[in-house]
């Protein structure tokens, strides 16, 4: 049934409820108050055009990264480089800085504006190096109380050879789970591409913030469409089908807030998109400081073991 068919098809049924009678003078309360609610998820239901250029927005050449934020929303930033191991991946950057006077840890993925940066950053694919860097920081805030923001933009972890080679999956998974052993607030912002389980492993927080022109999603458009359609050209058949865009991720449960950002998409104005941000960031901050570190990793493990259980 096309949208359109479905949506006429409940006016209609919306108009003779409220115009049945049943003994007594009682109405079908219940039923007008279901039928009224989907309507108004159906109106307010992105299209498949919507997602689409929620994909494209997410990925735009000019879009605000990590560091851009960083420099516009906090103070006396201090980037720590290194693995401790083996190499400084450019595709992740972590280090502490200052939110309103207070001590912050932050890490996030990181793209490039112009060839030689996308070069060095990988295009913001983090191999196991970075991931191990990111821990290095997330030990730091757990051990001096810093709260944890990350910013999440990423189209997936690097497939390569190498980053198999050293790891990648295990890598990623110990990041998943140095992030629910934290005893300190995280917050999470998905800023562009949320890919896979290079985006998870830096989101599993106590809040996860999605812009409003962002993706969240286990595979990219054009992988799902490879894997259904064995056709790249269908990707935006497949975004329209998984729907990785935020109102979506928000009505799932798997955000907890979207942030607005200026008419045309945060590349519009980057200033006003990092004051929108900023403010929802020390807002989730504010709200975790001083709840127990126990309590903290009780609720962060079992809102995350809840996610995908269909009842």
């Amino acid at each position: 049934m096309a949208p359109g068919e479905a949506e006429l098809r409940l006016r209609e049924r919306l108009a003779k409820l409220r115009n049945l009678q049943l003994p007594g003078g009682s109405r079908l309360s219940g039923e007008l108050e279901k039928l009224e609610r989907q309507l108004e998820r159906m109106q307010a239901e992105p299209t498949g055009d919507d997602i689409w250029r929620s994909v494209e927005l997410a990925r735009h050449k000019d879009r605000p990264y990590t560091l851009d934020y960083v420099q516009r929303i906090f103070d006396d930033w201090v980037e720590l480089h290194g693995d401790r191991g083996r190499a400084d991946d450019g595709a992740i950057v972590a280090g502490l800085a200052r939110l309103d006077g207070r001590t912050v840890a932050i890490c996030g993925h990181q793209k490039g504006r112009d060839i030689k940066e996308r070069v060095h950053r990988n295009f913001g694919a983090a191999s196991p190096e970075g991931y191990r860097k990111a821990m290095r920081v997330m030990e730091l805030a757990d051990r001096f109380a810093f709260p944890l923001v990350t910013f999440v933009d990423t189209p997936g972890a690097y497939p390569g050879l190498a980053a198999e080679q050293h790891g990648q999956g295990g890598a990623i998974a110990r990041s998943q789970a140095m992030m629910a052993r934290l005893r300190v607030p995280a917050v999470a912002a998905i800023i562009g591409e949320g890919g896979s389980g290079g985006a998870i492993a830096l989101a599993l927080a106590d809040r996860v913030l999605m812009q409003e022109n962002a993706v969240y999603s286990v595979i990219s458009p054009e992988g799902c469409a490879m894997i259904l359609w064995r056709d790249v050209t269908a990707a935006q058949k497949a975004a329209a089908a998984f729907k990785p865009d935020a109102a979506h991720c928000f009505e799932l449960g798997v955000v907890d807030a979207i942030v607005p950002e200026p008419p045309g998409g945060a590349h519009e104005d980057p200033d006003a998109a990092a004051k929108l941000l900023g403010e929802a960031l020390r807002e989730a901050v504010d709200e975790l400081d001083g709840v127990p570190g126990d309590e903290l990793r009780r609720k962060r493990r079992a809102r995350f073991r809840s996610l995908g259980v269909y009842d």
